[in-house]
This record gives C-alpha cells, structure tokens and sequence, in this order.
C-alpha cells in the first residue's frame, strides 16, 4: 500500500520542530471546554489538563490537540475571548514543560495568532480556514494547518446531511482548499488533511469515506483522521460514549492501515498498543 511518507518525509513546525513521517503519530485530544461531547468538563482547570497532558505523552501521544471551542453536533460557538482564555494559558503551559508537538484546534484568527505567539506548533481547523481573516492568518504565521471537510456548521450540520457522492465530493472540497492555500504561495507540504467523519455525515456516508480512506492519499499530504468515541462508532457498536474505547481504537488501526498518518484519539495509550500490534504482526 502507498503511504504518505513515501512523498513526504516531514512537517516543519514553528519553533524549529520537525514532524518526522516514520510512524504513524498519536494525536491525544485535549478540551478545555465545558460542553465537548466525550470530555466537556474534566479539563477546563489548567492543572488537570496539563496533567492530563503529561499522562497522554507518557502514554505515547506525539501531539496534543488542545481545543476551546465544541465542535460537538449541536454546539454553539463561543466568544473569541472565552477561547483565548481556555487555550492560550495551556498552550504556554504544555510547550514549556513537555516535548511534545502542539496542536491548536480553532478556527478563529485571533486564537490562531495568539497561540502560535504563545508556543503552538501547529493549526487544526475543522472549517479549513473559512472564517474571515483565517486562511490570510496561516499564510502569515506559515505554520503547518489541517484542513478537515465538513457540510455546514455545528450546530445544524447533523441535520439531514446529503451527498451525491460523498467520496468525490469531500475529495474535491479538500482539493480546492490545498489549491487555494497554494496559490497563495503556502507550501503544500505543510498541510495535512482530514475527511472530517461526524462532521455533516451519516453512518452511511462516514463508512463511504472510511472504506476509500486510500483515494485521499492522492491528494499527497499527510492524512489525519479522528474517530475516537464519535457517535459512527456507536451506532455500529451500540454503546454509550464511555464504552467506545475499543470500536475506536480498532477503527484507528484500520485507518493507519489505509494510510492515515496521524490518528486523533482519546485513548493514547491502548492506541499506541493496538499500532504496535499492527506493526508486529502485517
């Protein structure tokens, strides 16, 4: 199978960090949000998150996802303050005590700036950089950032989402969001790409896209994809969010299978195993 790495070897990070494609990397998510849909709550205080942080690095997580803003179906945004406030005390927390790659999970230019100036390595955006002033922000920052797919926004976007072909058109979305970046002058290869699953999709459509997760890597960036815990899961194993830690970490295996590069996981550590496994054993 055709990996990523073997047309991209790396990630230049700010701070002078690099993202090595060696290995598939563990991306443990980290919400400082009251209202997230696995987590909300348990890591609005710095302290518990950054210890929170410490155990998932511990546990083998590569980057860390930090978020301030749910993203759940149904959420409501939140103030450009209130997320300043939630992320960027945490930012500079975590980048001055752990070596460990920083994500920032927002699509607000405000927080986009304000989190690299504190430490953020890197930009994960799950509307690929539409709101007003965000794809002009990455540009100046020259940060490597996500792109995720999603139809419409959160707080309607599980309302009857249709597709002609889900497959082609999440493709194309993600084509034309590299291609507007780069025509800009930012460098393809600091852009990674996510099909965005739970993000304005079925049950149906999010399996449409995991079974063609391979067509993506002709878009020749890295792949991320995150599952973990989400309702897809669920509905195939028919448990509760707290009793999805094993359907998840085997969908995450499966999708380092076809060729994912970074898997955003609430569960690093029985992640971690499952790719050691994976690794021994195919």
């Amino acid at each position: 199978m055709r990996r990523v790495v073997d047309v991209l070897d790396s990630l230049r990070l700010s701070g002078g960090r690099e993202l090595v494609f060696d290995r598939p990397h563990i991306m443990g998510i980290l919400n400082a949000t009251p209202d997230s849909f696995s987590d909300g709550g348990r890591f609005t205080n710095v302290e518990n998150a950054l210890k929170h942080a410490e155990q998932m690095v511990l546990n083998g997580a590569t980057i860390l996802d930090i978020g301030g803003e749910s993203t759940r179906p149904g959420a409501l945004p939140v103030s450009v303050e209130e997320e300043l406030a939630r992320v960027c005390p945490l930012v500079e927390k975590i980048t001055s005590s752990l070596d460990v790659v920083v994500s920032v999970d927002t699509s607000s230019p405000e927080v986009m700036r304000e989190s690299v100036s504190v430490g953020a390595h890197m930009i994960n955006d799950v509307r690929a950089l539409s709101r007003d002033g965000a794809e002009q922000t990455v540009l100046e920052l020259n940060v490597p950032v996500c792109l995720m797919h999603m139809q419409g926004h959160p707080a309607l976007m599980q309302v009857e989402p249709t597709y002609e072909r889900v497959v082609d058109e999440v493709f194309s979305f993600l084509q034309s969001r590299i291609d507007a970046l780069t025509a800009q002058g930012f460098d393809r290869s600091q852009i990674i790409i996510d099909p965005g699953f739970g993000f304005g999709k079925t049950l149906e459509h999010n399996q449409c896209l995991f079974r063609a997760l391979d067509r993506f890597l002709d878009l020749e960036v890295p792949l991320l994809v995150g599952v973990s815990r989400k309702t897809m899961i669920g509905a195939i194993t028919r448990r509760d969010i707290a009793d999805r830690m094993v359907g998840s970490v085997v969908a995450a295996a499966l999708a380092n299978l076809k060729g994912a590069n970074i898997l955003r996981v609430h569960d690093v550590s029985e992640t971690r195993d499952a790719l050691k496994i994976v690794n021994a054993l195919m």
